[in-house]
């Protein structure tokens, strides 16, 4: 099967959908709104969003300033924030649980540690310090902690081989698709 018959296969009901990230206490931590669901796959959803509303776990909110593609994992310990900016795409990935689909809302529970790969391929691992304070706080299990540590490895390969969804071409290809479907809305 070629690659445009997969994606029309795998196109889903086009809609805004909400995404909602907890602690591993079950507190909630962050929401984004709206977000348009323009792929679904056995593997990920893909969201797109421009000008999304994020509310904070404390009640802050703010706006995002950039076109975003946010790729959520079904079976995968992280989810990945493609974002344009004026000097290319920049990935910031969230070391989470797989996402779930639950009462019409994607959820994870985040885990702290991030990955960062700038556009001139450099690579940062974001958060260790918070990851061992909330590791201790909430007494996450040492098959939690594996876990994390894994995605951290595993994402830090995918980004220095230019796997998707670190490729500007798939990337693009959510953005292209996003505009198209959302021209007139």
């Amino acid at each position: 099967m070629d690659e445009k018959t997969y994606l029309s296969l795998h196109r889903p009901p086009w809609r805004w959908t909400k995404v909602q990230a907890y602690k591993h206490d079950g507190s909630f931590h962050r929401q984004w709104s709206p977000a348009f669901l323009t792929y679904e796959c056995p593997e990920f959803w893909a969201l797109c969003s421009r000008n999304s509303l994020v509310t904070e776990g404390d009640g802050r909110k703010w706006i995002t300033r950039e076109n975003a593609v946010f790729y959520l994992f079904r079976r995968r310990w992280f989810n990945v924030l493609s974002m344009r900016k004026e000097e290319g795409i920049v990935h910031y990935v969230n070391i989470a649980s797989p996402t779930i689909k639950d009462g019409g809302f994607l959820r994870y529970i985040d885990y702290d540690l991030d990955v960062k790969l700038y556009p001139d391929g450099g690579i940062r691992v974001l958060d260790g310090k918070e990851f061992d304070v909330h590791m201790r706080q909430f007494n996450y299990p040492d098959w939690v902690v594996e876990r994390c540590q894994s995605a951290v490895k595993e994402i830090e390969e995918m980004m220095k081989a230019g796997e998707p969804p670190f490729s500007k071409e798939f990337c693009d290809r959510m953005f292209a698709e996003f505009d198209r479907m959302t021209k007139d809305s």
